[in-house]
């Protein structure tokens, strides 16, 4: 009976030995950091990576925290802008823990202490700007709430390394308002542009009209590069007006005056000579009367 007894304690003895050896033997990752505590008390420094040893039966405890960069998904959250639009924006943060032992003294659970503070701080800045300044001013409110989330977790010991406004989702009503405002606005660049190549080509075709005016050659040479262009087209009536030229050469054909492409006017009747025998009869060259078809 009594060797049964020793036995049992011997084994007890091995088993306490073995367990107390697997407590006391840990590894750490290199992304890891172990913060360990003695009876409750935290050791100055964190520990690893590599192997660890600690006391046996629970004297010592580690709690592991991982240094690797985290990516937080902020949920959507409903903000009120300053000129009273509503909508849903979401963000993402990027963290990293840089001292162990404050992330897991200070605070519970410094993961869901990074979220919460970025959603509350998310909906405090944005409330602050009009929907135009949000939508175009992405970049530097993404800093300033950078700023803000940072300084509320530098006494936790973790790191924020950014932050980044993902997604704005504004309602469908507003969505069509804007559609209809860029399209206006585009509508208007185009009139401008337009009426300003209006301008610039019509102070052009002044100054070729000005040119052509002074080499009536050249005007001749255009009509007829016009007349080409159109009769390219197999579907189109072309109407032919008649040349100033031509004109003129008729005039000089017919004895015209070749100024004005005009026939000349009659040259005037020329009056008999005077009779020297004396004055006639002013009745003589009187026409003789007619009469108004009546018999006498």
């Amino acid at each position: 009976m009594e060797t049964w007894v020793v036995v049992l304690i011997v084994l007890a003895v091995v088993a306490l030995i073995v367990w107390g050896i697997i407590t006391m033997v840990e590894v750490l990752q290199e992304y890891e950091r172990g913060v360990v505590f003695r009876l409750g008390r935290v050791r100055g420094r964190p520990k690893g990576p590599g192997l660890i040893i600690l006391l046996p039966f629970n004297i010592d405890r580690m709690r592991k925290v991982t240094i690797q960069t985290m990516a937080m998904n902020v949920p959507p959250q409903d903000v009120i802008t300053k000129d009273n639009v509503t909508m849903r924006v979401d963000a993402v943060v990027y963290a990293r823990v840089v001292e162990p032992v404050p992330a897991v003294v200070k605070v519970q659970n410094y993961l869901f202490a990074v979220s919460q503070a970025a959603q509350t701080n998310l909906r405090a800045m944005l409330g602050k700007y009009d929907l135009d300044t949000l939508l175009s001013e992405r970049e530097a409110i993404n800093r300033e709430l950078h700023g803000i989330i940072a300084q509320r977790t530098h006494d936790w010991g973790v790191e924020v390394i950014g932050v980044e406004v993902k997604d704005v989702d504004l309602p469908d009503e507003l969505r069509r308002a804007m559609a209809r405002e860029a399209e206006a606005d585009r509508e208007a660049r185009a009139l401008m542009i337009s009426a300003d190549a209006e301008r610039k080509a019509s102070r052009l075709l002044s100054d070729a009209a000005a040119i052509l005016s002074q080499n009536p050659g050249a005007m001749q040479i255009r009509f007829l590069q016009t007349v080409a262009a159109v009769a390219t087209e197999q579907n189109s009536t072309l109407v032919m007006p008649i040349p100033i030229e031509l004109l003129n050469l008729f005039g000089r054909l017919g004895g015209g005056d070749s100024g004005n492409g005009l026939p000349a006017a009659p040259p005037p009747a020329v009056s008999p000579p005077a009779s020297s025998q004396g004055s006639q009869d002013p009745e003589e060259g009187r026409p003789p009367e007619r009469g108004n078809g009546r018999p006498g």
